[in-house]
């Protein structure tokens, strides 16, 4: 949809459509309402367009959040909007959390709506990638703790993240150096095509070079929630008594696993080992405390907002950085 779209829909001209888009006065109002009953129904977004994007001086920032209540992720957030303020621009947080199919769309709508002069997402999946998916845009993007499963169109934007596969299978080769064989594993979404799918790809790459079979059953879906996370182990040790270590894809979902494990009767580790992935302050703190992938969380954040503030100012170009990963050894976990 365009305005020349919109203004044959409403029967009128293009002129009196770009009126009500700016709010001008000069406007019937039953004309009004017309027009903007047509542009809900038809979901159309203001075509800003590059040169408006480049001209515009709001000193905005956004945020484009997948799971905005996600420890993890308000932290970074948090580093991120200091670094905004201090920067003189002004930050807007989106959540992103629904179209996870059209998360592309999500993004370019984003920009377009609040004249952004750069983005950052945390999170999400980003499989709508095409070649052209960011032509129209012309701000820079950083894409951050984002696994896409698109090779396509790399040079539109900027991205900062870790090695999913090879942290999984670390963590995964950890356990089974200590005896543990029948590990569950713990996804985030089950339609997940970004960080669950890198993550299993190395729980299954360990388990096959190891020579252990990988049992589909030993793996469930807790949503990136401790509750989701609980009520999926509880039913897991329902049904398999031989687990003796579950690998959880967060810190979160590893909290949910251990209250399960314990509720059930068991005891951490002695009886079932856990292995959770972030390395956020709380998993230190849980008793007992977490043994953790540990994300450099901070460094993330702020490598993304110095990155995107020095495109913004023409300095710096699209780069691709993937920083290292730290497992951490706590009293979740033992020897079988």
């Amino acid at each position: 949809m365009n305005i020349k779209d919109i203004a044959k829909l409403a029967q009128v001209g293009v002129s009196t459509v770009s009126r009500v888009l700016n709010n001008h006065p000069d406007v019937k109002e039953s004309t009004r309402q017309k027009i903007v009953e047509i542009i809900k129904e038809s979901n159309y977004i203001p075509n800003n367009s590059a040169r408006i994007l480049k001209q515009n001086n709001t000193k905005n920032i956004g945020i484009l959040v997948k799971g905005v209540f996600n420890p993890f992720f308000s932290q970074m957030t948090n580093v991120i909007g200091n670094i905004i303020n201090e920067n003189g621009y002004t930050m807007i947080v989106r959540q992103n959390d629904y179209n996870i199919y059209q998360e592309v769309d999500t993004l370019i709508a984003f920009i377009k709506e609040k004249r952004l002069q750069g983005v950052i997402c945390l999170g999400g999946n980003f499989i709508d990638i095409t070649d052209d998916s960011f032509k129209e845009i012309n701000v820079p993007i950083v894409l951050t703790s984002v696994n896409t499963v698109s090779k396509q169109g790399k040079e539109y934007y900027s991205s900062i993240g870790i090695d999913n596969i090879k942290s999984a299978y670390d963590a995964t080769i950890y356990l089974i150096n200590k005896g543990h064989k029948n590990i569950a594993l713990i996804l985030g979404e089950a339609n997940d095509m970004g960080v669950s799918l890198w993550r299993l790809e190395g729980y299954k790459k360990a388990l096959e070079e190891k020579g252990i079979g990988v049992d589909n059953s030993l793996v469930v879906s807790g949503g990136y929630s401790s509750k989701g996370a609980y009520k999926e182990t509880i039913e897991l040790l329902k049904q398999r008594k031989d687990i003796t270590a579950i690998f959880a894809l967060s810190d979160i979902m590893a909290m949910g696993a251990a209250k399960a494990i314990l509720d059930s009767g068991l005891r951490i580790p002695k009886d079932i080992s856990i292995v959770g992935f972030d390395g956020m302050d709380e998993s230190e703190y849980y008793n007992p405390s977490l043994t953790t992938v540990k994300q450099p969380q901070k460094l993330m954040a702020k490598m993304s907002i110095d990155l995107l503030i020095s495109q913004i100012n023409g300095k710096e170009g699209n780069k691709h950085t993937l920083l290292d990963t730290k497992l951490i050894e706590r009293d979740s976990t033992t020897n079988l």
